[in-house]
């Protein structure tokens, strides 16, 4: 899209084109950009952009520099959440894929986002009825299983200080009240096991077991399906046993030793290079609890 594309004086209408103008005009082979080049690559007027970039600094999607403007940390905070993301799809895909076959059930990879879970990865089974998550989508943490896993090993005060007493309901059966909460994800750490029974959405069932080393969960492992066909007790151990794989394989007790998870009949994994967990896991910031 260019800015001959809008009708009137020929710029875009919108506040959010002018921006997604502004910070497409940065490319590789040229980092730092001056006002004039700017205005020039975008077709702005030059008050305007003069205007968006102010707030774009204001906001660390750029910084000021003395030849003009240049990426800020916003947009290095976003591009590495992305890239980390990437990488730990990649590192699960295999025993996710393995869990997968060996169940029949829908296999989800999600992460926490302040409030909500996002699905970073999603197998789905043949039946998938009343299964709404999809890749890329979120769901409140609270009434997922895949969220217990995760908020059962992040420090209470921050689960406190993020939901504020103020838990939506879902279903009839989604827990809205915090003391509740806190004594589900008690039983959840004592197990290392998070269930869910209709609480995100009518004839749901589903359990997840969270990916950790000795601190903080940075994704969980779940699986879902119909509550008329799905054995959660028949899955239960299947789940925990992938969960502890991949966090085995994620954080070993000699770093030297970390390796990407690989199937069971599969070829010998490769090994991570070396500070590949430690950049994934600074990568994904923001609201993130990873």
């Amino acid at each position: 899209m260019t800015p001959r594309d809008r009708a009137g004086d020929g710029t875009p209408v919108s506040m959010i084109e002018r921006m997604t103008l502004l910070l497409g005009a940065f490319d590789g082979t040229t980092p730092e950009l001056s006002l004039q080049q700017l205005v020039e690559r975008t077709g702005l007027p030059r008050s305007t952009a003069h205007r968006i970039l102010d707030a774009l600094v204001r906001l660390r999607w750029l910084e000021h520099v003395e030849g003009g403007y240049r990426l800020g940390m916003r947009a290095l905070e976003l591009g590495g959440l992305a890239v980390a993301h990437n990488e730990l799809r990649e590192a699960t895909a295999p025993l996710l894929y393995d869990l997968h076959a060996r169940t029949g059930a829908t296999v989800h990879l999600a992460v926490l986002d302040a409030r909500d879970v996002v699905w970073l990865d999603r197998l789905a089974s043949r039946s998938t009825s009343g299964i709404t998550a999809r890749t890329g989508g979120r769901t409140p943490a609270h009434c997922t299983a895949a969220g217990k896993a995760i908020l059962a090993w992040t420090d209470p005060r921050q689960v406190d200080a993020t939901f504020r007493g103020r838990l939506v309901s879902r279903t009839p059966r989604t827990l809205t009240d915090m003391e509740l909460l806190a004594s589900e994800l008690a039983a959840v750490r004592a197990r290392g096991l998070a269930y869910e029974r209709e609480e995100s959405a009518p004839g749901v069932v589903a359990v997840a077991a969270p990916l950790r080393g000795s601190g903080r969960a940075v994704a969980s492992v779940c699986v879902s399906g119909d509550v008329r066909h799905t054995d959660l007790n028949r899955l239960a151990p299947l789940v925990q046993s992938t969960a502890q794989r991949l966090s085995a394989a994620l954080f070993p007790t000699d770093p030297y030793a970390r390796r990407r998870p690989g199937r069971p009949d599969g070829p010998e994994p490769a090994a991570w290079p070396p500070g590949a967990l430690e950049k994934l896991l600074e990568g994904i910031g923001g609201n993130y609890w990873l």
